[in-house]
């Protein structure tokens, strides 16, 4: 009894098959940037740290959530409360409490950003960290990315079968090799990494935004592809 070729491995010489891999690098502007923001306060005893705390966390959210729409995202992450700890003769007391809150922000403006990143980096005890620029999981650039690949296995594999006098007849399998980790098809290349800290005053003069050059971002994908062609011309 005979098996269908179709459903053998490698082929047979009446349907032979050819296998190939079809990869895409594509370069696109980003959508989207993140930054860390670590809020911070110091006193002397818990509950001036706390309440000093609080009230810095609550100028950076209203300052952030005054920009509306260009925030898409905006989380708290850690919270902490910290003794600082001294020697006193043969033991120890604590000299003062360190207060942190670190926020996530996510925008879609990269020309807000810049305003937003000035304004926040001019708050007292602020630190900015950023930005990180990305793409959407939902970007067309990943599909682009993968129609090209597709394209060019399907190219490659023709090459090959016209060297060999032949022809394509069908395709019997396309595997994407980021099926189980679609981080795989996306290498985002890091953003430029910001910090700063400020301990301005309101009544300071405001500084002027900083212009961000968005960093481009490369999308990655491969195929892998088997194609049955007509009997080579050898």
């Amino acid at each position: 009894m005979t098996q269908d070729a179709s459903h053998q491995p490698y082929g047979t010489p009446e349907v032979p098959r050819v296998a190939v891999r079809g990869e895409a690098r594509i370069e696109v502007d980003p959508e989207i940037a993140r930054i860390g923001i670590t809020v911070s306060a110091r006193g002397t005893d818990r509950r001036t740290a706390l309440e000093d705390l609080t009230r810095r966390n609550a100028t950076v959210l209203d300052l952030i959530k005054s920009y509306g729409d260009p925030v898409e995202k905006l989380e708290t992450g850690a919270f902490s409360i910290t003794p600082e700890l001294t020697r006193h003769g043969r033991g120890e007391r604590v000299r003062a409490y360190h207060g942190r809150v670190h926020l996530t922000a996510e925008l879609n403006d990269f020309t807000t950003l810049g305003e937003l990143t000035t304004r926040l980096a001019d708050l007292e005890l602020t630190q900015v960290d950023g930005p990180w620029w990305a793409l959407r999981p939902t970007s067309p650039a990943h599909g682009q990315a993968r129609r090209q690949a597709v394209l060019e296995a399907v190219q490659r594999a023709r090459e090959y079968a016209e060297a060999l006098g032949a022809r394509l007849a069908a395709l019997v399998e396309l595997a994407d090799l980021g099926a189980e980790n679609a981080i795989a098809l996306t290498a985002t290349a890091p953003g430029g990494m910001m910090r700063s800290m400020a301990y301005g005053t309101a009544e300071e003069a405001g500084a002027p935004p900083l212009d961000l050059e968005p960093q481009r971002q490369t999308v990655f994908a491969q195929v892998n592809a088997r194609f049955t062609m007509t009997p080579p011309q050898l």
